[in-house]
């Protein structure tokens, strides 16, 4: 199963360096939060729109594998996101090596473009 988490490409780089990325979400840290917000293929445009649609800093989506992250003993949940709908949400911090793909991401317009350009470092 994968999980998509939308990302600033530069909290993702620090993430890399650093052997474990610890950002939730915009703005807040995995710390701060309790948990590293996460998406389905069919949520995540919905998400980008909801959160990250004026903001000006360059976005990947990185595509985790949630059974690898359940290997390691990380706890997956999918509970409400406040409107009645389940999301997943990380429970620790996630390895690098646990994301297969990292999309470039982007507003043209209206629309939410992802394009597949590297694999997890």
């Amino acid at each position: 199963m994968q999980l998509l988490h939308i990302a600033h490409r530069s909290d993702w780089e620090e993430g890399c360096l650093a052997g474990a990325y610890t950002t939730s979400t915009r703005g807040a840290t995995l710390a701060e939060v309790g948990f590293i917000h996460a998406a389905t293929a069919e949520q995540v445009d919905g998400v980008a729109h909801s959160f990250y649609r004026d903001d000006p800093a360059e976005l990947v989506v990185l595509v985790i594998d949630a059974d690898a992250v359940r290997s390691a003993g990380i706890d997956v949940r999918h509970e409400d996101g406040g409107d009645g709908t389940a999301f997943p949400h990380i429970y620790g911090p996630l390895d690098p090596a646990w994301v297969t793909e990292v999309r470039t991401a982007r507003f043209e317009g209206v629309r939410f473009i992802m394009q597949t350009t590297s694999v997890s470092t």
